[in-house]
């Protein structure tokens, strides 16, 4: 039997910083996973300098852990938050509450950027969001320039997931620098508003922000833009689609029928707004008992595909549900920065997306 997270947390409070403190202690520790005997692990500077001072730190603990009785393996992953943008004597970006978007000569592309690809389900709670930073991550981890863009507006979780809470620069008051972090650009209403506060917007006020954050933003060079959509078929999907020259878009969605019923109304949205649908992703497909190695189908199995395959649409793959996966976008250090079957699935998709050209 392998050792438990505690016993791991205490072995690593052993383990010295270059600073004389301990990881732990600097609250470094991130997306703990004990899986028999196989542990896994990030260990998260504060910012990329700070990484690389330690390198050998994380070779340390990684040896530290793996003597313990009953480790058969152990992966670390090095990262860190991405560095905060320099503080201006400027005015803040000018994103107000209440404006309206400008008017637009039909679909424009974003400076910098080859392709957008939207991430979007008919309904809340199947997961996204966290495919959408994954999917990022993975794809970054692949080399490719990425990009991300919180379109959520309402409830935005991307900064959480990503790990990151400084608030966007801008030298003119006009123009935003977005964050970086795990080799990805960020963006995201989020980081511009009260995290306590309720965002309250009326239709035309959503449509002016996610303009703003569209135009407004350096995004830089990005291979691949992803935005990640609000659930439902409104006013942010219709402005995106409308008004920016899209590559496409990925529908999620778990095995269930009445999640399928509404990824059905997402899908015939894109049709009706000629854009694109890639393909379709299953998510939740698979939980593994973590104790037993039991496979269930929680929320039933292979719907997607089979949907993908009555309406002549491309299924791009199955995801599985993994507490790790969770744990690791509460500790804002996406599950596809590391290693293990749930970061193996991300990249699989990220490679299937490259391929075929979408990303």
């Amino acid at each position: 039997m392998g050792p438990d997270a505690a016993k791991i947390r205490q072995v690593l409070e052993g383990v010295k910083l270059p600073d004389g403190g301990d990881p732990v202690t600097a609250d470094m520790v991130r997306a703990l996973s004990v899986e028999g005997g196989v542990v896994r692990f990030v260990l998260e500077a504060p910012s990329p300098d700070a990484a690389r001072e330690l390198e050998q730190t994380c070779l340390e603990a990684e040896k530290a852990v793996a003597a313990l009785p009953g480790v058969t393996s152990v992966s670390v992953v090095l990262t860190a938050h991405g560095p905060a943008a320099p503080q201006q004597k400027s005015p803040p970006p000018d994103l107000k509450i209440g404006r309206h978007p400008t008017a637009s000569q039909g679909p424009a592309k974003v400076a910098g950027v080859d392709r957008i690809v939207a991430v979007a389900s008919g309904k809340g709670g199947v997961g996204k969001s966290t495919v959408s930073s994954n999917l990022a991550v993975a794809l970054a981890r692949q080399g490719r320039r990425v990009g991300l863009l919180d379109a959520d507006i309402y409830g935005p979780s991307q900064p959480r997931m990503m790990g990151v809470s400084q608030r966007p620069g801008s030298p003119d008051g006009k123009t935003i620098i977005p964050l970086t972090a795990h080799g990805v650009t960020l963006m995201s209403i989020g980081l511009m508003v009260d995290p306590a506060r309720a965002v309250v917007w009326r239709g035309p006020m959503l449509m002016g922000a996610l303009q703003q954050m569209l135009g407004q933003v350096q995004w830089g060079k990005q291979d691949v833009l992803i935005v990640d959509l609000p659930p439902g078929t409104g006013d942010v999907q219709l402005t995106l689609c409308q008004r920016t020259q899209m590559t496409g878009a990925l529908v999620v969605s778990t095995p269930q029928d009445v999640a399928l019923l509404d990824a059905r109304k997402a899908i015939d949205m894109f049709a009706t707004l000629k854009t694109p649908v890639l393909g379709l992703i299953e998510n939740m497909s698979l939980y593994v008992c973590p104790n037993c190695g039991h496979e269930a189908h929680i929320f039933g199995h292979g719907g997607v595909r089979a949907e993908a395959q009555t309406l002549g649409i491309p299924f791009l793959g199955e995801l599985p549900l993994d507490l790790s996966v969770r744990l690791a976008g509460d500790a804002g250090t996406p599950v596809a920065a590391g290693e293990g079957p749930a970061a193996e699935a991300y990249a699989q998709l990220a490679a299937r997306l490259v391929a075929g050209g979408m990303a």
